[in-house]
C-alpha cells in the first residue's frame, strides 16, 4: 500500500496567500494594464503548488512558487491603488509603490525561472554571469522606481508617490530610454537561455523544452511588437501566463512532475460545461427565439434542453476523454499495436530484463495504466522483475522480497492477472490505474490478450535459461575432461621421470660397473686368446648396449630438462640429431613443469619426423615468450607435403597441446618445407 504523503505546508501556505492576493486583486475591480500580473500570479503559483507537492524541493517548483507569489503581490498593490485613484489614503499610497518598484527583480526572477526549467539548473556554469549580471541592473531599476515614480504613468497609476525627492525628471527621462530597453534585454536573455538548452536537449527533456520555447518566443514577439508598436509592453505582458501553461502541458505530456490526471479531468469537466451550457442556451434561447416561444409559455424548453443533454451527456463525454487523453497523454496504442509492439519485443531478443521492463511497459501503454509490476516465479513465490515506470520514478514502492499470488491483491485499485503456462503459474500482472479511472472492458481483454502473450514470453526465456543451463553443463564438462587430461598427461610425465630415475639409477649403473668389470677380466687375460677376445666382445657389446639403454632414457624424460629447464633441453636434441639444428628460443626464466615438458615433447616430435621424411638439410628451431603464451617453430627446409606421413604423431602433438589449450598449426605445401607452429598459453 502507498504510504498516505505528508501535507507540503511551505508550498500550500504560500499558495493560498497568493491566491488571497488575487482574489483581493480582483475584488479591487478589473484594471486590464495590470491583469497581466494576475495571470501570472495565477498561473505559476498553480504550477509551483503542485509540482512542489509531487516531488518536494523541487527547484523548478520553488522558482514558479516564488514568481507566482511576487506576481500576487504587485497585482494587489496595483489594483488596490487603482482603485482608490484620486485619492490620498497612505494604505493607496504605499500599496501602489509596492506594486510597482519590484517589477525589474521580478522579471530577473522570471528570466532565472525559465533559465532552469526543467531541472531547475542553469544550462551551463557559464549563464551564471548572466544572471550576475541581470540581478544588479534590475537593483538599480528597482532603485529608480521606489525613490521616483518613473513608472507610475506608463502603468497607469494615479495614487501619488510616498517619496517627494529632487531630480524628478533627470530620473524619468533616463528611465524613459534605459527602461524599456532593459525590459527588452530581459525579454531576450529568456529567449536565448530556452534556444540554447533546447539546441543541447534530447529526448524527453527537448520535448519538454520545445513547449516552452514556443512560449517564450511568441511571449518576445508580442513584446516587441507591443513596444514598437503601440509602445507599451502589456500586449506581451498579457502572454507571459501562456508559459506557465506550456510548462504545465510540458510537465503533463511527459510526466515530469506526475500532476497529469490534474489536468486531464480539468479538460473534460471545462469542456463538458461549455458544452452542457452551449446545448442548453442554444436550445431555449435559440430555438425558443426561432418558434416565438418565451418563459411565458411554461418550462417545457428548459426540460426538452435537460433531456436533450441527458440524452447525449455520455456520447459527448466519451469523446471529450477521448481527445482529453489524447491531448495530455499522446496517441495511446491500439490493441493490435499494442500486440504487434509485444512481438517486436521478443523477436528483437536480448536480457531477460529488457525483455521483462517491454513487457511491463507495453502493457501500461495499451491499458493506460499509472503503474505496472511484473512477477515471476510459481504461486507460492512471486519476485518482481520488472516495473513501468521504472523504480526510481514510481509512485508506489516495489516489492523486491517473494510474496504470493493472494498476497498480490490487496483490494484496492490493484488489478492482478496471473500467468498460467500448462495448468501452473508461471507469474503475475499487477496494475495500478491513475485514481478515478476504472479499468474498461476494452482494457480488460487487451490485458487478458497482453497476459497470453506474456505466457510466451516467460516460456521463451525459460527455454532460454535451459539452453544456458546446458550450456552451461556442457562446459563445466569439458573443464573436467580437460582437467582430467591434464591429470593424465601429468601423470605420464612423472611416470616417465621416475622410470629415467629408475634407469638412470638402477640397470644403468649396474650395466656400467658390468663393463669395468669386463675390462679388468679383458686386460688380465692373455693376450690373443678366446678369453681376451671373447671379453673385449662382450665389452664392445655392453657398452653398445649402455648407449642404447641412455638413449632410451633421454626419450622417455631428459634428466637435463628437469634440471636445466627446456632451452637446454632443446640443445640437447639438436646436438643429437643427424641433421643441423639451430635452436633460438630466449627464456629469462623456468617454466611451469607442464609447460617446458609439452614444448619438449613436441619439438623432439617434429625433429624425429624431419628426419625420417623430410629429407631436409637445415631445421630451425625458434621461440618467443610473452604475458600469456609460449610460442614454439620449427621450420624445415625439406620436400613438404608433412600432413600425410606424420601419421599418430600429429594428432599425439594436438591432444598434448589440447590438455593446456594450446594451438597447434602446420603449413607444409609440396616442395616448399614445413613450418610447424604451437601456441601453449602460460598465463602464470
Amino acid at each position: 500500500m502507498t504510504a498516505p504523503r505528508r501535507p507540503r505546508i511551505a508550498p500550500l501556505g504560500l499558495g493560498l496567500v497568493s491566491g488571497a492576493l488575487v482574489a483581493g486583486g480582483f475584488a479591487c475591480g478589473v484594471f486590464v494594464p495590470n491583469l497581466h500580473n494576475g495571470l501570472i500570479a495565477a498561473t505559476f503559483t498553480a504550477v509551483g503548488v503542485f509540482v512542489l507537492d509531487r516531488r518536494p524541493g523541487h527547484r523548478e517548483g520553488w522558482l514558479f512558487l516564488a514568481t507566482g507569489v511576487a506576481h500576487a503581490v504587485m497585482f494587489f498593490g496595483r489594483q488596490y491603488a487603482a482603485g482608490s485613484a484620486g485619492t490620498d489614503e497612505p494604505s493607496a499610497v504605499w500599496l501602489g509603490w509596492l506594486g510597482t518598484w519590484p517589477l525589474a527583480p521580478v522579471l530577473a526572477l522570471f528570466g532565472v525561472t525559465l533559465l532552469c526549467f526543467p531541472h531547475g539548473a542553469l544550462p551551463s556554469s557559464r549563464w551564471r554571469f548572466v544572471v550576475a549580471a541581470m540581478v544588479p541592473a534590475a537593483a538599480m531599476l528597482s532603485l529608480t522606481s521606489a525613490l521616483w515614480p518613473v513608472e507610475y504613468a506608463d502603468n497607469g497609476l494615479a495614487v501619488a508617490h510616498p517619496f517627494h525627492l529632487a531630480g524628478y525628471e533627470t530620473a524619468q527621462h533616463l528611465w524613459n530610454v534605459l527602461g524599456p530597453t532593459a525590459y527588452l534585454l530581459f525579454q531576450l536573455v529568456w529567449v536565448i537561455g530556452a534556444v540554447v538548452r533546447l539546441r543541447r536537449a534530447h529526448g524527453d527533456e527537448a520535448r519538454q523544452l520545445r513547449w516552452v520555447a514556443y512560449a517564450v518566443v511568441m511571449g518576445a514577439l508580442a513584446m516587441g511588437v507591443g513596444l514598437v508598436a503601440f509602445r507599451t509592453p502589456v500586449l506581451g505582458l498579457l502572454t507571459v501566463p501562456l508559459v506557465a501553461v506550456a510548462s504545465a502541458v510540458a510537465i503533463v505530456k511527459y510526466r515530469l512532475y506526475d500532476i497529469d490526471l490534474l489536468i486531464n479531468k480539468t479538460v473534460v469537466y471545462g469542456a463538458m460545461a461549455a458544452i452542457i451550457t452551449l446545448v442548453y442556451v442554444a436550445v431555449v434561447a435559440g430555438i425558443g427565439r426561432l418558434i416565438g416561444v418565451g418563459d411565458a409559455h411554461g418550462p417545457w424548453l428548459p426540460l426538452a434542453a435537460t433531456a436533450l443533454v441527458a440524452v447525449v451527456f455520455e456520447r459527448v463525454r466519451r469523446q471529450v476523454q477521448t481527445a482529453a487523453d489524447r491531448l495530455v497523454y499522446g496517441r495511446r496504442p491500439t490493441p493490435y499495436e499494442s500486440l504487434a509492439r509485444l512481438s517486436t519485443h521478443v523477436s528483437r531478443g536480448g536480457h531477460d530484463a529488457d525483455l521483462f521492463t517491454g513487457l511491463a511497459s507495453t502493457i501500461a501503454d495499451g491499458v493506460g495504466a499509472a503503474e505496472v509490476t511484473l512477477w515471476v516465479g510459481a504461486e507460492a513465490e512471486l519476485v518482481a522483475v520488472a516495473t513501468w515506470p521504472p523504480a526510481a520514478v514510481a509512485a508506489t514502492p516495489v516489492v523486491t522480497a517473494p510474496t504470493t499470488l493472494a498476497a498480490l491483491d490487496d483490494g484496492g485499485r490493484t488489478h492482478v492477472r496471473a500467468i498460467d503456462s500448462r495448468g501452473a503459474v508461471r507469474g503475475a500482472v499487477t496494475l495500478t490505474k491513475a485514481r478515478g479511472e476504472a479499468l474498461t472492458v476494452a482494457e480488460d481483454r487487451l490485458l487478458q490478450d497482453l497476459v497470453a502473450q506474456a505466457e510466451l514470453v516467460l516460456d521463451n526465456i525459460g527455454l532460454g535459461e535451459e539452453l544456458r543451463r546446458r550450456l552451461h553443463q556442457i562446459a563445466v564438462q569439458a573443464a573436467e575432461l580437460q582437467a582430467a587430461a591434464q591429470r593424465i598427461v601429468a601423470a605420464q610425465d612423472e611416470a616417465r621421470r621416475r622410470l629415467e630415475r629408475d634407469l638412470h639409477d638402477g640397470a644403468q649403473q649396474r650395466l656400467v660397473i658390468l663393463a669395468l668389470t669386463l675390462q679388468a677380466i679383458a686386460t688380465q687375460a692373455p693376450p690373443d686368446t678366446a678369453l681376451a677376445h671373447a671379453t673385449e666382445d662382450a665389452r664392445r657389446q655392453l657398452t653398445l648396449a649402455l648407449a642404447e639403454l641412455r638413449e632410451l632414457a633421454r626419450g622417455i624424460h631428459p634428466a637435463v630438462l628437469t634440471r636445466e629447464g627446456l632451452g637446454a633441453a632443446l640443445d640437447a636434441l639438436a646436438e643429437r640429431s643427424p641433421i643441423p639444428v639451430t635452436v633460438d628460443v630466449p627464456l629469462a626464466t623456468r617454466l611451469p613443469g607442464e609447460i617446458e615438458a609439452t614444448a619438449y615433447f613436441i619439438v623432439s616430435e617434429a625433429l624425429t619426423n624431419a628426419t625420417k621424411h623430410s629429407g631436409a638439410t637445415t631445421i630451425a628451431v625458434t621461440g618467443q615468450l610473452t604475458e600469456s603464451r609460449l610460442c614454439v617453430e620449427v621450420t624445415d627446409d625439406g620436400r613438404g607435403g608433412a600432413n600425410g606421413r606424420w601419421g599418430n604423431g600429429l594428432q599425439g602433438i594436438r591432444d598434448r597441446l589440447a590438455t593446456l589449450n594450446g594451438r597447434l598449426t602446420v603449413h607444409s605445401p609440396a616442395g616448399n618445407g614445413t613450418r610447424l607452429r604451437a601456441e601453449i598459453p602460460c598465463a602464470w
